[in-house]
């Protein structure tokens, strides 16, 4: 597939999505979201792709949505969809990452501020070069905490200091937010992206891709659930993942010392 506003690249057992507007510090517009969707599906249906990672060309992850589609949405002149798919979908920018079977991987090699956070929040896990900044930025424009930043904010780094990302919308160091909780990983630049790559390839050999596509959708269904209905769950899973032959492969593995080969999801 030809994209303009992105670059997609299966390097190994990741997918690399790079977003590709430089000149525009990779701000989205409703087109480069629909490109973004498009690589998302065609990573999730290749079964080679154990995990995907996003990141930006140039000096900046993404700052968000464009200026110039902002003004438009704010003047009344286009309608705020944020969303590529049908209306049964979960609202939010980029909430369908959460529910995408695969580990996501957002690889911030710059500024990430407004809708490149919201991105980077919806992925699974945060890399993030030492050169990168971010903001949330909402309330400078006289918006609200957007697309589910509300919700997966204060999971992440507890509710003042969510509270406080978002108010005073201060621009922190990648540095900062890893001791925040926002960024799980901070890496020399130059290695950033390989670092996220290796991530994937180390998943590609240990972990069940089936497995990790269960224990995703367990952890972010449990985190609106009270801790009964969750051990319910889990055990209904745990009962029927244990009779599955990627358990009997990982057993297997394990007594003939050896590489387990699961099977891999896609069409």
């Amino acid at each position: 597939m030809s994209y303009t506003d992105i670059e997609y690249e299966v390097r190994g057992n990741a997918a690399i999505i790079r977003l590709n507007r430089p000149e525009k510090l990779n701000a989205f517009t409703y087109h480069t979201l629909r490109e973004m969707r498009q690589a998302v599906d065609a990573a999730v249906a290749d079964r080679q792709v154990i995990g995907i990672i996003f990141t930006g060309n140039g000096r900046a992850f993404s700052a968000g949505l464009d200026s110039a589609v902002l003004a438009s949405v704010t003047s009344g002149e286009t309608e705020p969809t944020t969303s590529t798919r049908s209306t049964e979908e979960l609202p939010g920018l980029f909430s369908y990452l959460l529910q995408v079977p695969k580990p996501v991987i957002a690889a911030m090699n710059g500024v990430a501020a407004g809708g490149g956070l919201i991105l980077a929040l919806m992925s699974d896990i945060r890399m993030a070069s030492r050169d990168a900044a971010i903001t949330t930025v909402f309330l400078k424009r006289g918006l609200i905490a957007e697309h589910g930043s509300s919700w997966i904010l204060p999971r992440l780094v507890g509710v003042g200091k969510a509270l406080d990302l978002l108010w005073a919308s201060d621009k922190i160091s990648a540095e900062e937010a890893h001791g925040l909780g926002l960024v799980e990983r901070v890496v020399e630049p130059h290695s950033l992206l390989d670092d996220a790559v290796a991530y994937i390839e180390k998943l590609a050999v240990t972990s069940a891709p089936a497995a990790i596509a269960e224990t995703k959708r367990l952890v972010y269904g449990h985190l609106g659930k009270g801790f009964e209905e969750a051990l319910r769950e889990a055990e209904i899973s745990q009962n029927e993942f244990v009779a599955r032959d990627d358990a009997r492969e990982g057993a297997m593995a394990l007594i003939e010392k050896r590489v387990p080969e699961f099977q891999r999801l896609g069409d």
